[in-house]
């Protein structure tokens, strides 16, 4: 469990994390947002005025989006998930960003990932 955010099924951290590794980000969060029932986040391209632009992503929750520093970062499952938890956490109100918390609920995704793989491999 990771801060009042429960986990979905591993099958669907898997599913999600291999989603967004073959382009399939959007549909990745859209999957996401319906066991959150929380509306999807939007994902762009882009740099937000004002916020650092060394960051690979950051999450606007009063616009619902997704702010990705280039299209790369659309693929990588660790920061997409990184940002997607704060824009669930963010669906009940203000909350304090804890980016530690951020973390550990995308490596969870990526951990899975990462086993179903392992056993997919012993199983051959």
């Amino acid at each position: 469990m990771v801060a009042s955010a429960a986990l979905p099924p591993q099958i669907t951290q898997v599913r999600v994390v291999h989603m967004i590794l073959s382009k399939e980000t959007e549909e990745a969060l859209e999957l996401l947002s319906k066991y959150y029932h929380v509306e999807s986040p939007e994902i762009v391209v882009g740099t937000v005025k004002g916020k650092r632009r060394t960051a690979y992503a950051v999450y606007i929750p009063g616009e619902r989006k997704i702010y990705a520093m280039n299209s790369d970062v659309f693929y990588n499952p660790f920061i997409i998930l990184h940002e997607f938890y704060h824009h669930i956490r963010s669906q009940g109100g203000p909350h304090r960003g804890t980016e530690r918390y951020a973390n550990l609920y995308a490596k969870t995704f990526i951990d899975a990932y990462i086993n179903a793989a392992k056993r997919s491999k012993l199983q051959q």
